[in-house]
């Protein structure tokens, strides 16, 4: 086993010895009625970390009663902000306790480098205090002023809620969906990705030894197929959130339509960084490279189609392929790596192939990219790729999920914001440019939910992150407003004259 010669911390040698882990629904540990599991591996290896529970229908159903039975029998929705911020304070303490463990089991799950990985757990942190410190400043009462009448809406919670979470995020991810729910009063239904259950159901048993309530946070991990499909159309669900690809979030889309059940998707994207003349050339490719290459690409608003001034194209090019011949490519332990491995051998081999896609449509190769062999680790290695021409081209329209960025040039502002719009997506967008008056006019003119200036890739707590387009819908995360989708508003009147 590969993964021997790295230096696990004690706490994560006796979490992984266990070998088979279940869901938790109601506060206990269950496996899957028919007996079924699956492998999860470490990607840097290739070996097997864990044998987890494949949730049947019947145990999503059975998870989604016990959220329900919660919102019923429990106090947990009636309890002050205070009461309940009190309960998810000493969640978060916990959670701050074992963080190093934690980030450990999220960087071997996933392929995450160790230091990104622990500042993902340190996001879950943030993101929890952030909603838990919001709902105890907000009125959940609003006095209407309408003649005639006593008026007021009332804004309570919905009651058991379901999400969907993908790979490349699960402990960040999981924070961003559930902490407002929670804080607001909501039961949850985890489905964490196939690939990477593994944090989010350690995280999940230290919610029983904080003292939250048995069926408050249930965690079904199991394939998409099957767990994933049976928790989208469940109809006992209030609010349903998935995170994903715009295929399968058509599916969970559709399935929540039948019931009439809200949802919120967040499907991708295949973000711009829109590059001006005036910029410094070496530092903004600096930026640009740490950002394709951050968990090796597989960020959905992260840059991949750079758009440069005609007259630094040349000089930037040089600089990008210098600089990501550099990058130090590794296993996620590793302390000097500055890209890991990717999440397993089907998206190494949809990288490769969007690489060769490409190709055949006519891209030029900047830099050739592709699989790169360690065989003293195995595991799931790709070299970063650049790809030049018409935006046109598959590898420009589609999104990859890897370290592969596709380069163009353009001419003026108009150009630059008509290409950076020709695309499905409309997720979130970069502006280089020493101008900030014309940061901002770009900015505004591309058609993205996200626009950032001469940086790519923010999330400040506080500001709204959704998705327009093929990249979204329902509302975004992280701000104040995320925090309302988990509270239904009631109106109450009373005729007085």
């Amino acid at each position: 086993m590969a993964l021997e010669k790295f230096q696990l911390l004690p706490e994560v040698r006796d979490f992984l010895a266990k070998k088979r882990f279940g869901g938790v629904i109601g506060g206990q540990e269950v496996f899957a009625s028919n007996g079924e599991t699956f492998h999860t591996r470490d990607p840097g290896t290739g070996d097997v970390l864990a044998e987890v529970a494949n949730m049947q229908p019947d145990d999503v159903d059975q998870a989604v009663q016990a959220a329900a039975k919660a919102f019923r029998q429990t106090n947990w929705p009636n309890l002050t902000a205070h009461e309940r911020g009190a309960i998810l304070h000493r969640w978060v303490d916990l959670v701050e306790s074992k963080k190093r463990i934690i980030a450990q089991i999220e960087s071997l799950d996933c392929g995450k480098i160790y230091r990104q990985a622990e500042a993902d757990v340190q996001n879950f942190i943030d993101t929890m205090r952030y909603f838990i410190e919001m709902s105890l400043h907000i009125e959940r009462r609003a006095v209407l002023a309408v003649p005639h009448y006593e008026a007021y809406s009332y804004r309570a919670p919905w009651g058991p809620c379901g999400f969907i979470f993908p790979w490349n995020f699960p402990i960040l991810l999981v924070g961003w969906g559930i902490a407002p729910a929670l804080a607001a009063g909501n039961t949850v239904v985890i489905k964490p990705a196939e690939d990477t259950p593994l944090s989010t159901l350690f995280v999940a048993h230290l919610a029983k030894e904080a003292g939250i309530p048995d069926g408050v946070v249930n965690v079904v991990p199991g394939l998409g197929e099957v767990t994933g499909a049976a928790l989208a159309r469940h109809p006992g669900l209030r609010r349903m959130s998935f995170t994903g690809s715009p295929e399968v979030g058509r599916l969970v889309g559709e399935a929540c339509a039948r019931n009439l059940v809200p949802v919120k998707l967040e499907l991708g994207g295949k973000g711009a960084a829109v590059v001006f003349d005036d910029v410094d050339v070496s530092a903004t490719v600096e930026k640009l490279v740490q950002a394709v290459t951050f968990h090796c690409g597989q960020v959905c608003c992260t840059a991949t189609r750079w758009i440069i001034q005609k007259t630094i194209y040349d000089r930037f090019v040089s600089e990008a392929v210098k600089r990501l011949q550099e990058i130090r490519i590794g296993h996620e332990l590793e302390p000097r790596v500055q890209m890991g491995p990717v999440v397993n051998e089907k998206q190494k081999k949809r990288i490769l192939s969007y690489i060769e896609r490409g190709r055949a449509e006519g891209a030029e190769v900047i830099l050739e990219g592709g699989e790169l062999e360690l065989p003293e680790l195995g595991g799931f290695f790709v070299k970063p790729a650049l790809l030049a021409g018409s935006l046109k081209n598959v590898a420009a329209q589609e999104e990859i999920f890897g370290p592969v960025a596709y380069l163009t040039s353009f001419s003026d502002e108009a150009d630059a914001i008509e290409k950076a719009n020709d695309t499905e997506y409309g997720l979130a967008n970069s502006v280089w440019t020493a101008d900030l008056q014309r940061a901002r006019r770009v900015a505004e003119a591309m058609e993205a939910a996200n626009s950032w200036i001469n940086a790519h890739n923010l999330f400040p707590h506080g500001v709204p992150y959704a998705g327009i387009k093929k990249s979204g819908l329902g509302g975004g995360v992280l701000s104040e407003q995320t925090y309302f989708d988990y509270l239904r508003s009631t109106s109450v009147v009373r005729p007085v004259s």
